[in-house]
């Protein structure tokens, strides 16, 4: 191990009383540099990350409804929350479709939700406890910012645990689930559109699926890192509409 790896390690299994040194020196301290640097050092280091149930980590769970019990269950219920906040848009979005293609659009969500159901509203994602291949963070709880809509990774280098501590718990709820093409601007719009101008074909719902409720279409990103400029991107045109097939017809 490096020489850097070596003062990490030691370090940070003194992690107690370096905590409690800190603290000292806040309680005395006026440079307010100074005070974010020492409140930095201890909300990192004073972390239960590896507790999972309430009664090993009561703090975490303060201002939480008492039916959750572990750390993950509430992770998930969150995530389930924001995707089910994007299944009300594209209900809500009915008033705006052309009355002639209202019925079709109202049987597209039915068949959005019932696929949604059955994939308990993708909660996997902030549930550390999921397969690594789905779920968005390490088995720890550490999430990475996955950086802006328009580039590859987080220049920034954006990371929490909201596992950690409830500090991180109510810091990671400003982080975004960003789509990529965007939900308002692009994708149910569109949607719409293809409903009323179908003309006969059937609509490929379930590519309309993946862009509204998927990490295909969704970054996970640090407020900083979220452009709510307009992203100028459209839905792929060629899987706007598909072959009909004899089960869940939009007709």
């Amino acid at each position: 191990a490096s020489d850097i790896e070596q003062f990490l390690a030691a370090f940070y299994n003194q992690r107690a009383a370096v905590v409690e040194a800190a603290r000292e020196l806040l309680s005395d301290e006026q440079a307010p540099r100074r005070q974010r640097l020492l409140a930095d050092l201890i909300h990192n280091l004073n972390e239960n990350s590896l507790a999972e149930d309430k009664e090993d980590d009561k703090k975490w769970f303060e201002g939480l409804e008492s039916r959750f019990k572990n750390k993950s269950s509430y992770m998930r219920y969150s995530c389930e929350s924001r995707i089910r906040s994007y299944m009300k848009e594209v209900s809500s979005f009915i008033s705006n479709v052309h009355p002639t293609a209202r019925d079709a659009y109202k049987r597209i969500i039915d068949l959005m939700s019932d696929k949604l159901r059955s994939a308990k509203y993708n909660g996997c994602y902030f549930d550390r406890r999921e397969e690594e291949a789905v779920r968005l963070c390490t088995m720890e709880g550490w999430f990475s910012c996955q950086g802006p809509f328009d580039r590859d990774d987080c220049p920034c280098k954006h990371s929490i645990n909201p596992y950690s501590n409830r500090e991180s718990r109510i810091l990671f709820s400003t982080w975004n689930l960003d789509h990529i093409i965007e939900k308002k601007r692009a994708v149910v719009p569109e949607l719409a559109e293809a409903v009323k101008t179908r003309d006969g074909r059937e609509v490929n719902w379930e590519y309309f699926y993946q862009l509204l409720f998927t990490v295909d279409n969704l970054k996970l990103v640090h407020i900083a890192c979220h452009k709510k400029t307009n992203h100028n991107l459209s839905c792929d045109k060629t899987k706007i509409y598909r072959k009909r097939k004899q089960n869940h017809k939009i007709s």
